[in-house]
């Protein structure tokens, strides 16, 4: 029987105070009287993306509790073992959308998740799954408290060890992690707490927080509710104040940490890091283990969510009066990222993560399996395994990644960006002022430009199948993730040629970035119109040197590289879909394949006889497979670029993954030919395109050159501080480091005409073909620049390690070109 007492939880200014189910918890604080009332998960939800429950410990706790009130008033849910999993999983998964910075959310549906499946092996009914699932979401409230303590406890005592003062220590914080943030007690407010029950506190110095002031409006409170002797801060005054010597250790919170340590947190953290750094003041991250994602890497891949506008452009942070200029853009991260290199340590509730040999990064997953907390992210027990396989599972036509996935339309894009206030906020104005326009007219996935009064940007979804194929070709909509986290890498090495990121919904598959507006085009569509840009070259050396240099093992360590090459391993359906299209498919009979036929039968039939070709081919393929040399866009053909005449943007890197760096110079060089040799199609009597042939050769020749150029000169500039793949002390002399840089781009330019030969016949042979051909309406024309393109695709590849030079290269598919 389930019990009966659960009616509501109640969440008090902004957060959730020593969250009770069945009782009403009310407080008056400064400013404002408010408590929300939540009895459902719909409610709980809008608390939690509405930051009137905040606190990544409260989030959790709170999302859990409003489930298990609504499991037992709800009077209409399955009443079969099998719909009340199903009905929990769905439940838990809306949950985590709301917030999906913070990790300790996901990771508590996943444990709750486990529980409830536990449940079903030796459940009579589905009220015993029910029962489970709010004895586990009480339980985890009790677990929460006492964490909390035991991070209180562990951190006083490091703190107290390492302070150089012999009198009572004083602790900066920053935003509120105290019970307004966690069940009870807190994790940075519980360091101090435990600290000032020791009588070894002299004072916490606050920040106001700014633009929200959790700071002023809640750690204030708190403290001052507690008799902590308090000092509260503006945001910025905490560098004077550290350098007026009035710090001892500054304590924060974490809404996630990554494998290295690397933390995302309140904005303004990262401020106070750099200034404790460069006034040799410890700085300490305090939180639970639950806060740890070991499927990051580092925090490169933390998706930071940005607030509404309001917050800044309003008083009482959004609440107010307007106070900004109207029509002011704005930037409102929630979080910013602190480097692990910056943190002294983390204090969990196990223990305190220390540095080892790395000072630049900690070793968090030997921390764990000391400690034997194997995340629920990564493994799923083995009655859990059994419970699913036999039967206590989801239908088979809506596994779990795809509960409560729907595809948008032009109706429902709207519906979505009005549950996301700081997307709303963006585009201004109400929801009919909105345009909505779909120009998905790619292979697999769906895209929309929203524009409103204010703003506009791109909505991007991925679908659990390829999109020109339909549903009989499933593919993992996960890809939108390394996407998402592949914008983020490579705007931050290069952020004048990647779009900007505003929102990434991993759940929906959803990103939203930058909206391009007009005039840039698809670099492919204005090729086939004959634009000139004249900075491509330029541009796209220099995204592609950064990109590729910065995430090799030229600029990094062994131990950054490995974990970041195990993230992207995950991408690991889009890489087995090149395999198939780019090296595999083209050189036999395959379903996919198409040509313009019969014009290129015999072209085809010569194609799959050549053993020579196949070797090659072969050979890249293992490559592919094979080298992990650096973060490569993995499809950067001429429909993954945006250009103006002064502008180049790079989108799309769904496919990115560490492989080798000619597949991406390659690929684009490629498509630059591609593009040439499908001008004679466009020529008509006004422009013969002889011209712009020149150009586009011109451009390949810059772009290899330029790339050259600025990826050594990146190299050269950072040798002395460069990655585990040639170390300084080894190449000391100025002779030893040129014959191994030539060495290095000798390699990569024999990869890349190999790989660019890959692309071309792929295009032409293949299932995906590209529009620079299929726009020639005449077949006959078609397939002659089709053919030449295609020979000239075999001789690069067969003989791409004669090659010393772009003019080279020319020189040996001249009959071809000219």
């Amino acid at each position: 029987m389930l019990p009966h007492y659960h009616q509501s939880i109640h969440a008090t200014s902004r957060s959730c105070h020593n969250i009770h189910v069945g009782s009403r918890v009310k407080r008056k604080l400064p400013l404002e009287t408010l408590y929300v009332e939540i009895n459902d998960s719909s409610s709980g939800w809008h608390a939690i993306q509405e930051m009137v429950v905040r606190g990544a410990p409260a989030i959790a706790i709170a999302a859990a509790l409003s489930l298990a009130v609504e499991v037992v008033n709800l009077g209409t849910k399955p009443t079969d073992m099998h719909g009340a999993l199903q009905y929990i999983h769905q439940r838990l998964d809306y949950l985590v959308s709301s917030r999906p910075t913070a990790v300790n959310l996901s990771d508590a549906a996943l444990k709750l998740k486990e529980r409830a499946n536990n449940a079903a092996l030796t459940a009579s009914g589905a009220d015993d799954i029910y029962t489970a699932y709010v004895d586990a979401a009480e339980a985890m409230l009790a677990s929460d408290v006492m964490s909390n303590k035991a991070i209180g406890d562990f951190g006083a005592s490091l703190i107290l060890s390492h302070c150089k003062r012999k009198e009572n220590v004083r602790i900066l914080t920053h935003c509120n992690t105290g019970s307004l943030a966690t069940a009870a007690y807190g994790t940075a407010l519980g360091v101090i707490r435990s600290l000032n029950f020791q009588g070894k506190l002299e004072t916490v110095y606050c920040t106001e927080t700014r633009p929200f002031n959790q700071g002023s409006r809640l750690t204030a409170y708190e403290l001052v509710y507690e008799k902590i002797p308090t000092v509260l801060i503006a945001d910025s005054a905490a560098a004077a104040l550290q350098n007026a010597g009035k710090v001892d250790a500054v304590v924060v919170g974490a809404d996630r940490i990554a494998s290295n340590g690397d933390t995302a947190n309140k904005i303004g953290t990262y401020n106070l890091a750099l200034a404790a750094l460069h006034h040799g003041i410890p700085f300490y991250v305090a939180a639970p283990l639950t806060s740890i994602d070991s499927t990051l890497s580092s925090g490169d891949s933390i998706i930071i969510e940005e607030r509404s506008a309001k917050e800044l452009t309003h008083s009482h942070g959004g609440q107010g009066l307007q106070v900004a200029a109207s029509g002011v853009h704005v930037w409102n991260p929630a979080f910013d990222v602190t480097p692990a290199k910056l943190i002294t340590a983390i204090i969990t509730d196990k223990g305190i993560i220390a540095k080892k040999e790395d000072p630049a990064a900690f070793d968090i997953p030997a921390f764990l399996k000391d400690h034997s907390e194997l995340s629920s992210k990564e493994s799923m027990s083995h009655e859990t395994s059994e419970a699913l396989s036999n039967g206590c599972k989801q239908d088979e036509d809506t596994p779990e990644t795809k509960d409560n996935f729907y595809v948008l339309n032009t109706t429902s894009v709207v519906d979505y960006i009005m549950k996301h206030s700081s997307l709303a906020s963006r585009l201004g104005g109400i929801e009919s002022n909105w345009k909505v326009v779909e120009v998905g007219d790619g292979n697999l996935n769906f895209v929309y430009i929203i524009e409103g009064p204010c703003g506009s940007f791109v909505l991007k979804q991925s679908v659990p199948y390829v999109r020109c194929v339909g549903e009989s070709w499933q593919l993992n909509s996960d890809r939108s993730y390394f996407e998402a986290i592949a914008l983020k890498k490579q705007g931050t090495l290069c952020p004048q040629h990647v779009p900007d990121l505003y929102h990434f919904d991993r759940h929906m598959s959803i990103i939203i970035m930058q909206y391009l507006e007009p005039p840039h085009i698809i670099l492919r569509k204005g090729l086939i119109k004959g634009i000139i840009y004249p900075c491509l070259g330029d541009h796209m050396s220099e995204y592609m040197a950064k990109t590729l240099f910065y995430t090799s093992l030229l600029a990094i360590s062994t131990t950054t590289h490995r974990s970041a090459v195990a993230e992207f391993c995950g991408n690991v359906e889009l890489c087995r879909l090149t395999e198939q299209v780019i090296f595999t498919e083209p050189y036999m009979e395959a379903t996919n394949n198409r040509w313009t036929a019969p014009q290129l039968d015999e072209d085809v039939k010569a194609l799959r006889n050549d053993k020579v070709l196949k070797l090659e081919v072969a050979e890249l393929k293992a490559m592919f497979c094979e080298r992990s040399q650096a973060l490569i866009h993995g499809d950067l053909h001429s429909g993954s670029v945006m250009a103006t005449v002064s502008s180049t943007k790079v989108i799309d890197p769904e496919f990115a993954f560490y492989g080798p760096i000619g597949f991406d110079v390659g690929a684009f060089l490629g498509n630059l030919l591609l593009a040439y040799f499908s001008q004679d199609g466009h020529a008509d009597k006004q422009n013969d395109r002889q011209g712009y042939k020149r150009w586009i050769l011109a451009t390949i020749e810059e772009t290899w050159s330029k790339f050259t150029q600025k990826f050594l000169s990146l190299w050269t500039e950072n040798w002395e501080s460069s990655g585990d793949a040639y170390p300084a002390g080894i190449y000391r002399s100025p002779t030893e480091r040129t014959l191994a840089q030539e060495h290095y781009m000798n390699g990569i330019l024999q990869d890349t005409l190999g790989f660019a030969s890959a692309k071309m016949i792929r295009r032409i042979v293949g299932i995906a073909h590209v529009e620079d051909f299929e726009a020639i309406s005449n077949p006959d024309l078609r397939a002659g620049c089709e053919r030449r393109a295609l020979n000239a695709a075999k001789k690069l590849m067969k003989a791409r390690k004669s090659v010393s030079s772009i003019k080279e290269a020319f020189e040996l598919i001249s009959s071809e070109l000219y």
